[in-house]
Parts: structure tokens; C-alpha cells; sequence
């Protein structure tokens, strides 16, 4: 299946991509390499914001990181047009808004890349980082960020 054929059949609708809040694109291509810039979770999502591991749980946290990944999955279909252009997701920087005693940054962050992995198949599969911040803008939860291989 095709990775639109995948998104159908879990339900999900790409939303537009956002308007950037500051002075930078939504993402940027060089070569085959697209480097999709950080995205948070979407505004009406619910617990959307707080610290994991004080306000959220690694549950609520999955979920939001699962979002984000639906928000990158639309920035690089709007950069490429469509996803079978998508050799391989190649990297993933997930930043957890986290408490100072908060350990499982990438049990959250498994929201995401079991999303990318759900849509590309073995071409979602990727190396990746996930991090605990002190603070992330808006209080958000989780950001994400994400470099793919296209073609």
C-alpha cells in the first residue's frame, strides 16, 4: 500500500501546514535530504501543553508525539507533493517538555515514529533522539523535528 492508502485506512486526514511563528520555513530541501522544522502538537488537541511527568502521563505524551508526527507527515507532503517520494525517514529529534526527574522521553517519542513506521513501512524506521527540555515554546508538551530522504 501506498503511504496515502496507509494514512486512510488508520483515519488520518493530513491538516494544512501551519504558518511558521518566526523568521523560518516550514522546511527546507537540499539534494534528496528534506529537513522538516520542529513542529508541536496541534492547537485543539487536548493536553497539548505541561511537563511530562508532572502534568501528563507517558500515555497522554504518545498521543501528543503521535500528532506531531501527523503535522510532519503534511509538511512533507507539501514539500514534495506525494509520499511515495519518500525513500526514508532518516532522523527524528523529539523534544520532550519534561519534570527534572522525568526518564522516559522515548517511550513518548514512540508516538511518532511508530506513526511513521504505520505509514512508510521499513522507510519509516529511522535513527532518532528523544530528549527531556526544561521548557518548550507555549509550554507545549512535545516538539519534533524530522529529516527524510525523497526523491
Amino acid at each position: 500500500m501506498t503511504p496515502e492508502e496507509n494514512l486512510a485506512s488508520l483515519g488520518i486526514t493530513l491538516p494544512p501546514v501551519a504558518t511558521p511563528i518566526a523568521n523560518y520555513v516550514p522546511s527546507v530541501r537540499t539534494g534528496n535530504l528534506l529537513f522538516v522544522s520542529g513542529n508541536g502538537p496541534s492547537d485543539d488537541l487536548p493536553n497539548r501543553t505541561g511537563k511530562l511527568g508532572a502534568d501528563l502521563t507517558v500515555e497522554q505524551g504518545y498521543a501528543v508525539a503521535r500528532d506531531v508526527g501527523i503535522k510532519l507527515i503534511a509538511s512533507i507532503q507539501d514539500a514534495v507533493g506525494d509520499l511515495s517520494r519518500v525513500k526514508r525517514i532518516v532522523k527524528l529529534l523529539g523534544m520532550v517538555n519534561s519534570a527534572p526527574d522525568f526518564a522516559d522521553q522515548p517511550a513518548v517519542i514512540n508516538g511518532c515514529s511508530d506513526l511513521l513506521v504505520a505509514v512508510f513501512g521499513d522507510a519509516g524506521k529511522h535513527a532518532r533522539s528523544a530528549v527531556g527540555m526544561g521548557a518548550l515554546p507555549g509550554d507545549i508538551a512535545v516538539e519534533i523535528e524530522l529529516i527524510a530522504e525523497v526523491e
